[in-house]
């Protein structure tokens, strides 16, 4: 019995019933509810078509997905048109769907109210999120198409009503390419900076014109409602007629019932802005004219109660004239007494009385240097004396001074130490005075080549015109002197002048004693 059954491979099986069921259900249409709805990256969608009791697994291919007008969602309730095919690779049937509808206007509002729930638990439709609208935008975004006449509706009604600079987002306004269109242009605006090269938008308007719920269902697309709730620019939907009613009309700032509304909703009447201001200009010139009639009544009054300026500023300029001559007389007083004490201390600093001053500060550091070194013997002698006033037992006594010893020796070398720190310091300072009488003192200069001329008097002689021709001079070097007598030198006066100026002779108060 078994021989006579014919032996298929798999592959034949396969096709065989392939073959059966193409046959049988050619061409079908279904009715049930999306359950698994997934899109492949190739841009298939894989979907479950399902009722109470049984699964139909379903693919779209891409062709046919950019063909729909309303894309199958999860819990939608569709009628789907396609072709029964198994699929060998799984064994399993599938239907190939090449259209796709809902099931009753009922089904797609029902997706819309759950959608619009989901929105009003999030807070996006509520009125205290909404913003206000500006008074007089410079510059209104409008997110439509290019080649509809809403564009043009609205760009007539805002040149009759306030001429505003406008930018249009072009977008499709329906089919698939409408959502994500719409979005970008909402979060386009957005991103433009303040002050760019492109003008950031006071306004955004998107805008459509009627439809029948399956054209105008790309604005009840879930992720166009959160970007216009999420826009920071205030929005304006305008899709649709008055009856007409989707998702983004809820989470926009406010909702136009055409797009010529929202144009008008936009800008204010120009003219009647223009009328404002002119009754309100007239009331602030008669405000201005009156106060300023009142306010110079007033400043001529006063004037006359405050009569001539000569008469008020007068004695004021004489008291600032008497100032100020008399602050200049303290001024040159107080630099001529300066000046006098300059000298004077000028004259007292010399050599002389460094070299004096040196010589006492020498002869202090030995008088000090004795007392230091006869120190401790006086220490001694008194401890001496008050221990013999005291009578002390001699115990007492010898433990009393060697307790004095010892501290007489601390204190000895401590004053040993303090007593050679202070001639350290003293002879350190002697020696910086020694120094700077050595830098001071004439004979330095006398070293570099320079004389000192004295007349019989032993005075210096500072100028050529202080000595006579004939008169005896005495001329001091730094090895010794030497006895000349002056007189006429030689004419210099058409000598050419050196050609680098040579060091000028040190001033002859240098030398003074």
């Amino acid at each position: 019995m078994a021989d006579n059954v014919p032996e298929y491979s798999v592959t034949e099986l396969s096709g065989a019933i392939k073959r059966t069921m193409e046959d049988a259900f050619g061409y079908v249409r279904v009715r049930g509810e999306l359950g698994r709805v997934t899109r492949a990256g190739s841009g298939h969608c894989y979907l479950d078509l399902k009722d109470e009791r049984a699964v139909l697994s379903s693919v779209i291919w891409k062709g046919s997905w950019s063909r729909l007008a309303v894309k199958p969602e999860q819990g939608m309730e569709v009628i789907a048109t396609g072709r029964l095919t198994t699929f060998p690779g799984q064994s399993r049937y599938q239907l190939v769907i090449d259209q796709m509808e809902p099931a009753g206007a009922g089904a797609l509002m029902a997706l819309f109210e759950e959608r619009k729930k989901r929105l009003e638990a999030e807070g996006l439709t509520a009125s205290e999120r909404k913003r206000s609208l500006p008074k007089m935008p410079s510059v209104i975004g409008v997110v439509t198409s290019p080649t509809g006449a809403v564009i043009r509706d609205i760009l007539h009604r805002l040149r009759d009503r306030f001429p505003a600079h406008v930018l249009v987002w072009p977008t499709a306004v329906q089919g698939e390419a409408c959502p994500p269109g719409v979005i970008a242009g909402i979060e386009g605006f957005n991103a433009l900076p303040e002050g760019g090269p492109i003008p950031r938008p006071d306004v955004i308007i998107v805008a459509r014109g009627g439809g029948s719920l399956e054209d105008l269902w790309g604005f009840n697309d879930e992720g166009v409602a959160r970007a216009a709730a999420a826009s920071r620019i205030p929005l304006i939907s305008a899709v649709g007629h008055e009856p007409d009613f989707t998702l983004i009309d809820f989470t926009a700032d406010v909702r136009a019932p055409t797009p010529t509304a929202a144009a008008e909703m936009a800008v204010p009447v120009r003219t009647e802005l223009l009328n404002d201001l002119a009754v309100r200009g007239s009331r602030l010139a008669q405000i201005v004219t009156r106060g300023f009639e009142r306010r110079q009544l007033a400043f001529k009054s006063a004037e006359r109660g405050l009569g001539r300026p000569e008469a008020l500023l007068g004695p004021s300029e004489q008291r600032f004239d008497n100032a100020a001559l008399g602050l200049r007389r303290a001024l040159q007083s107080r630099l001529n007494a300066a000046q006098s004490r300059y000298s004077e201390l000028a004259g007292r600093f010399g050599p002389g009385l460094v070299r004096h001053r040196a010589e006492l500060r020498a002869q202090q550091l030995k008088t000090l240097s004795g007392r230091l070194g006869a120190a401790p013997a006086r220490t001694v002698e008194k401890a001496h004396a008050r221990a013999d006033a005291a009578r002390l037992p001699r115990r007492a006594l010898l433990q009393h001074v060697a307790r004095n010893g010892e501290q007489l020796s601390v204190r000895t070398k401590t004053l040993r130490r303090l007593g050679s720190e202070k001639i350290e310091a003293a002879q350190t300072r002697l020696a910086e005075r020694s120094r700077l009488l050595s830098s001071l003192s004439y004979m330095g200069v006398l070293e570099r080549g320079f004389a000192l001329v004295m007349d019989e008097g032993g005075k210096v002689v500072r100028r050529a015109g202080g000595a006579k021709d004939g008169d005896s001079v005495a001329i001091r070097f730094a090895d010794g002197e030497r006895a000349a007598t002056l007189g006429k030198g030689p004419d210099t006066s058409r000598k050419a002048k050196p050609k680098s100026a040579s060091p000028k002779a040190p001033q002859a108060n240098l030398f003074d004693e």
